[in-house]
């Protein structure tokens, strides 16, 4: 193989496959592609725009930089942001027809500072205790946003909040959070205010708690082929959309009693093979597996060894026969022996999305079934 030593490899067509999928899962709702954190990832502007060929009514994001790399990037669809600091440029993020989150007065303000007649949503918190506004500061919010509404000085297009626990289905902060919400929809409508298109349906949700899908479903991980949470018992088809794998830069044959890597946290207990990858923690493999994570060669499965370093891994080959410059793959789909980013979290005492949100450093990413 010529190519990079280390490349995670992107399969939108499986990204596609996996929008189609969800959108199936709730068919009366429109569907909101979440690509924030460099899509998870996976490259924000390939997954924006494959969402949007999939037929994702939405992209979301969450800081301004974020939305504007988009627009900078082709995106003219609808996009909505919803993490500004008080001194981001909200004003720029407007002017690119970004939809903007209020979460409190002093936000909506700014806002509705930055241009005549801005559009935004309003998030109201129902329990995850981050963003949004929370009782009284939610009704002074309603009040606010329906004055502004009324002097036609914005234009309030929608709102929403976030499940805590949407990932273990029978949670009862579920229900209590749905019953929130239900409440502050219908304190807008009384004061005058419609809603918009009303969301609080993430990945997990959207898997498994029809109630919840209301105008619009807002898909994260589930859309990159990946579990919300590990267990989570749903009908829908997901392939993971990330694989990562390097070329083996060295490989030694060394005695039994060899440690390995710093602190030899493994010895080998026989003759052996062993192989270096030219990628570690700096490009996000996490320190945690050390010792723990499995790795896929030609259809077999291979134990990572010793401590995990900067730019470096070892993996032990035994007695198979390799030769510098074998792909070896990290994780990937699961089709061919190799393990997944799953089966990585649980190794490394992590979730996935971790697992995939920090793949970077020196590692290429090759897109599949661009268009």
């Amino acid at each position: 193989m010529s190519g990079p030593q280390a490349e995670a490899i992107i399969d939108l067509d499986a990204y596609r496959r996996n929008i189609e999928a969800l959108s199936a899962c709730a068919p009366t709702s429109a569907l909101m592609a979440v690509v924030k954190a460099n899509g998870y990832g996976h490259g924000t502007l390939p997954i924006a725009l494959a969402a949007r060929e999939a037929g994702a009514d939405w992209v979301g994001v969450a800081t301004v930089d974020e939305a504007l790399a988009l627009r900078r990037g082709g995106d003219t669809g609808p996009l909505l942001c919803w993490l500004a600091a008080p001194d981001e440029d909200v004003a720029a993020a407007v002017a690119a027809d970004v939809e903007m989150t209020a979460s409190s007065v002093d936000q909506l303000d700014q806002i509705v500072a930055s241009a005549p007649r801005p559009r935004a949503q309003l998030k109201v918190d129902t329990g995850l205790a981050r963003n949004g506004a929370l009782g009284d500061d939610w009704s002074r919010l309603v009040e606010a946003a329906a004055a502004h509404h009324v002097a036609g000085r914005v234009d309030i297009t929608g709102v929403w909040s976030h499940f805590a626990c949407a990932d273990e289905p029978a949670h009862p902060a579920n229900d209590d959070q749905q019953r929130v919400f239900d409440a502050a929809v219908a304190e807008m409508e009384a004061a005058g205010l419609a809603p918009g298109l009303r969301h609080i349906a993430n990945s997990a949700a959207t898997l498994t708690r029809p109630s919840s899908h209301l105008d619009l479903v807002r898909v994260g991980i589930a859309s990159y082929g990946i579990n919300p949470a590990p267990g989570l018992v749903h009908e829908v088809a997901l392939t993971p959309v990330m694989t990562l794998r390097a070329r083996l830069a060295a490989i030694k044959r060394v005695p039994a009693g060899s440690g390995v890597s710093y602190g030899h946290t493994f010895t080998t207990d026989r003759e052996t093979t062993l192989g270096l990858l030219p990628l570690g923690y700096g490009e996000g493999i996490p320190v945690t597996g050390s010792n723990h994570l499995l790795a896929g060669w030609r259809g077999e499965s291979i134990a990572q060894v010793g401590r995990v370093c900067m730019d470096q891994i070892v993996v032990d080959l035994g007695d198979r026969e390799a030769a510098r410059g074998d792909v070896i793959t990290l994780f990937g789909p699961g089709s061919d022996g190799e393990p997944t980013a799953e089966d990585w979290a649980v190794a490394a005492g992590t979730i996935a999305y971790e697992i995939v949100t920090r793949v970077g450093g020196r590692v290429v990413r090759t897109y599949r079934g661009q268009r």
